[in-house]
């Protein structure tokens, strides 16, 4: 399944995005990302290409944290709406052929880009782009959806008991390709044990992942944990405690994978 524009545009054309992490259950997506980006990127006032940046989710408290933010984005509301945050600057852009020069930036972050490129070459591609964009040394950190999240989020919702949803998860298992039932969200979702091989062929190797909710965003009751500062704290340092570890990462319903663009040494090692 190819996703065009036109899919990308019809959907996120809805404004569905600006509200997806900000409230329910996607805060611990948000809060999870932004652990794992505060503990990898270089320290402030570092330059971050924050590409498929969407409205500016995580723009915005970048550039609270003191980072100097670009947000580029293919879907002009978007753009529109992170244009308007307090040190964002942002402008149409596409993750497989990024806008700056060579070793401009001290780390990219495509934490949108992925889903949305259905086939293998264009993710490594984009993945590329976010190398050559970055100073050796620089971080380049990628979001993904993990290969069963529309079953397990099916049955979180109740809507697996519909058939056409149903049939829809359990095809995005098989090869990864999401469409949801009436034109929704296009997407493709990764078996977490391909994406350090597409990091790789980018020429970014030794890739670390973070599983990003774990379990718990299956839990009923996580947004009960997450409106309370004391056991949303407690919860975030749990999943902490359990980010990497290879048998649960399939469970997080994102990962998040983080690599480092090599420093070319005086024998060309490194």
């Amino acid at each position: 399944m190819a996703v065009t524009r036109e899919l990308l545009l019809a959907y996120y054309g809805q404004d569905r995005e600006d509200g997806r992490l900000r409230a329910g259950h996607g805060r611990l997506e948000f809060w999870r990302t932004q652990d794992v980006l505060r503990r990898t990127l270089p320290p402030a006032p570092a330059r971050v290409l924050d590409v498929g940046g969407g409205t500016g989710v995580h723009a915005e408290w970048l550039a609270a944290d003191g980072y100097d933010v670009e947000l580029l984005d293919p879907v002009p509301l978007h753009v529109e709406r992170a244009s308007k945050l307090a040190g964002v600057a942002a402008r149409l852009g596409d993750a497989r052929e990024l806008p700056v020069p060579d070793a401009s930036v001290d780390a990219v972050l495509l934490l949108g880009p992925l889903y949305h490129l259905a086939e293998r070459a264009d993710r490594v591609r984009a993945l590329a782009e976010a190398r050559r964009a970055v100073r050796p040394g620089g971080v380049v950190a990628a979001a993904t959806i993990n290969r069963h999240a529309a079953v397990h989020d099916t049955v979180r919702t109740g809507s697996y008991v519909e058939e056409r949803q149903r049939e829809t998860a359990h095809a995005a298992m098989r090869d990864g390709h999401m469409l949801s039932p009436g034109g929704g969200f296009p997407a493709y979702f990764h078996d977490p044990d391909e994406v350090p091989g597409e990091f790789a062929d980018a020429g970014l190797p030794n890739a670390e992942r973070y599983g990003l909710e774990g379990a718990f965003w299956l839990y009923g009751d996580v947004e009960d944990w997450l409106d309370d500062p004391e056991r949303r704290r407690l919860l975030l340092d749990a999943q902490r405690s359990m980010e990497s570890a290879p048998s649960l990462l399939g469970v997080s319903g994102h990962l998040l994978t983080v690599a480092r663009r090599q420093v070319r040494h005086e024998y060309g090692q490194g």
